[in-house]
């Protein structure tokens, strides 16, 4: 099960890893366009126009295909991202061969898909990205297309008018060009490094916050994991108990009811009243080893049906007022719109609710006894029972019911555990507060059966 949901994060986050790959393109394609405008209209530089926007087409269309793509639910590998990555490389390597080369102060950009490929991928894929960027930009050292009108170029004495004056005065002109290229070349340089280092400071930040995400999956997991196997245990324990219990039990149940026959009620109306609440709890408790010793399969098949929220809680709130006939509570129900809703009626869901509303039944001051709260829609159930009694020891509130917890004096033990356990298997939510108005509150919330996907199926 561990495996299943450490390969469900990883492939989450390649998936993940890729819709960033699409969104930094994206930013690419508009920084590219904004410099060639920015390149021919405003600073009348000459560069091969038409071949630059077919280059842009072309990062387009691959753009367009990664879009759809990340729609698709084929699963997204490591190799597809590097693919990605090394087609980013060789669009830029095109845009920089039309735009001067290596000479031109971007090429900084090299980086940016070197990095990525460091945070996103494995070793190995680094350093082949690294030998593709470097093979690239040596090979614009020796290729390229120069830029002309920026280019600075050193006049020839030789072929220039004799007036030594005129000389003079064109070598001026040509120094202004050199200073206005190298300006050209150092605002180049400098908004290349301010655009990397904002780009690369909010990536990293941003896989730095997916990978502490995914290690806090595996976190959850992992606790899943451990008490699932406490569960284990304990129902190893509980099974054993039933088992060795049965047959004392069993006899307790054949000398109450001689005792019953014994002591009849016209004789002896109070001594035979509590042997009948003697019968009474020794069948609840017959009940209840049942329950434990049968397997886990054969109660789920038995007691997982389909029924309506309403009906459900009432049938949890009658079974519960049997072993409390003298609790007294408040119901507030607030179906609202969805009164049709539905959830999967589980045993273990049963015993986990009554399981809370006991331990509020006890703690509660009798006079005004406990509330249960429902309210519900289309996806979710929100529980809320709330008592009105000392409340949850304060050592205890965080920790309630993720442990097992000894101590008779308020009930806090191992059905908490167990509570918390059942609620987390299901998809649920579980919390437990302490009021400021006096007593404790536990709030619950769980998944339902989608209703208008059912009706849509049948």
């Amino acid at each position: 099960m561990l495996s299943h949901v450490s390969d469900q994060s990883e492939e989450d986050v390649v998936r993940k890893n890729l819709k960033w790959l699409f969104v930094l393109r994206n930013l690419m394609i508009l920084s590219e366009a904004i410099l060639i405008i920015l390149c021919i209209y405003g600073l009348n530089i000459r560069i091969p126009e038409q071949q630059l926007w077919l280059v842009m087409v072309s990062i387009i269309i691959v753009n367009v295909y990664t879009s759809v793509r990340i729609q698709s639910e084929q699963p997204v590998t490591d190799m597809e991202i590097f693919a990605h990555l090394a087609i980013d490389v060789f669009a830029i390597t095109s845009l920089l061969y039309l735009t001067g080369g290596a000479s031109n102060p971007i090429t900084w950009v090299f980086l940016l898909p070197l990095i990525i490929t460091a945070i996103m991928l494995p070793q190995e894929y680094a350093w082949y990205m690294v030998i593709l960027t470097s093979s690239m930009y040596t090979m614009l050292i020796a290729f390229y297309v120069p830029l002309p009108s920026i280019e600075p170029h050193m006049l020839d004495p030789d072929m220039l008018h004799p007036d030594m004056e005129h000389f003079v005065e064109l070598q001026m002109t040509h120094e202004m060009r050199d200073h206005e290229y190298f300006n050209l070349h150092m605002f180049g340089m400098w908004s290349g490094f301010v655009f990397s280092a904002g780009l690369v400071a909010f990536f990293v930040v941003e896989l730095a916050k997916t990978l502490r995400n995914q290690e806090r999956s595996l976190a959850e997991a992992r606790e899943n994991a451990l008490r699932d196997e406490r569960i284990v245990a304990l129902g190893t324990l509980a099974a054993s108990a039933a088992h060795d219990m049965g047959t004392p039990l069993g006899t307790i149940a054949i000398v109450a009811h001689e005792l019953e026959q014994d002591y009849p009620i016209h004789r002896f109306p109070d001594l035979h009243e509590k042997i009948i609440i003697v019968q009474q709890q020794i069948s609840r408790c017959k009940q209840a080893l049942s329950l434990m010793s049968a397997s886990a399969g054969k109660m789920r098949a038995e007691s997982g049906r389909m029924m309506p929220v309403i009906d459900y809680i009432d049938g949890v709130l009658e079974q519960w007022r049997t072993h409390k006939v003298g609790a007294k509570l408040s119901l507030f129900i607030d179906p609202g719109i969805v009164s049709e809703a539905r959830i999967i009626a589980e045993r273990t869901l049963t015993h986990a609710i009554i399981n809370v509303l006991n331990n509020a039944a006890e703690a509660t001051d009798p006079e005004r006894g406990v509330e249960f709260h429902a309210a519900w829609d289309f996806r979710q159930i929100h529980l809320k029972i709330r008592d009105f009694g000392p409340g949850l020891p304060p050592e205890l509130v965080e920790f309630a019911g993720k442990n097992p917890v000894v101590s008779q004096k308020r009930g806090l033990g191992v059905g908490l555990f167990l509570t918390y356990s059942t609620i987390k298997r299901l998809g649920g939510q579980i919390n437990f507060s302490n009021l400021d108005t006096g007593g404790a509150c536990v709030e619950i919330t769980l998944p339902l059966l989608d209703t208008e996907d059912n009706d849509d199926n049948a």
